[in-house]
């Protein structure tokens, strides 16, 4: 009777032996998909989805940053829109929004309309900033404190949106828009939804 009892005990300790064993295997064969994926170029490790894709903008109405002159941003002004826009979340503060800075102007330049949200600055800083770098923004509103980039799903700046005319969200960029970024995904964007 004891030689029975305890058989089905070593099979369940056996099982429980070879569960780490698969988790192990499990997690190695998802690691091998991801770096397999990066070296193709299928995935993106900066690519984090976006709830808000295919979506409108969320509601919000921001202060205008006063010494630009420029008016405030509210999501009234994503209505009716003359062609695709971009928004774009920055500060003064943020080191890759300077990396970022010059496509912006080359695509303000273009007539593109690049609108702006300050996020968690200072007034001061942030209009020094533009003073210094250029400014590519035709609204500019201040989110001091940092409620609307919780809204969209900012994860940190810099972070751009792509709108269509209709204000629906089309993309999102996390981290800085440098020259590739503008050459092989907004301008075909812009294209697309223009």
């Amino acid at each position: 009777m004891s030689e029975i009892a305890t058989k089905p005990r070593l099979g369940r300790r056996r099982a429980l032996l070879f569960a780490p064993l698969g988790l192990a295997v499990a997690g190695g064969a998802g690691f091998y998909a991801m770096l397999r994926g990066m070296g193709t170029g299928s995935y993106d490790p900066r690519g984090v989805p976006s709830a808000l894709i295919g979506k409108s903008a969320p509601p919000f109405a921001l202060p205008p940053l006063e010494a630009t002159g420029l008016p405030a941003f509210a999501q009234a002004d994503l209505a009716n829109l003359p062609g695709p826009v971009l928004v774009n979340f920055w500060a003064s503060w943020c080191v890759p929004c300077i990396i970022e800075h010059p496509q912006l102007m080359a695509l303000s330049r273009e007539g593109v309309q690049v609108l702006g949200i300050n996020y968690k600055d200072k007034p001061a800083d942030a209009a020094t900033f533009l003073t210094r770098h250029g400014n590519p923004f035709a609204r500019l509103g201040r989110d001091e404190p940092g409620r609307v980039a919780i809204d969209w799903g900012v994860y940190g700046v810099p972070e751009t949106y792509l709108l269509d005319r209709g204000g629906i969200i089309r993309w999102r960029w996390a981290g800085p828009v440098t020259p590739e970024v503008l050459q092989h995904d907004i301008r075909p964007l812009l294209k697309r939804y223009a």
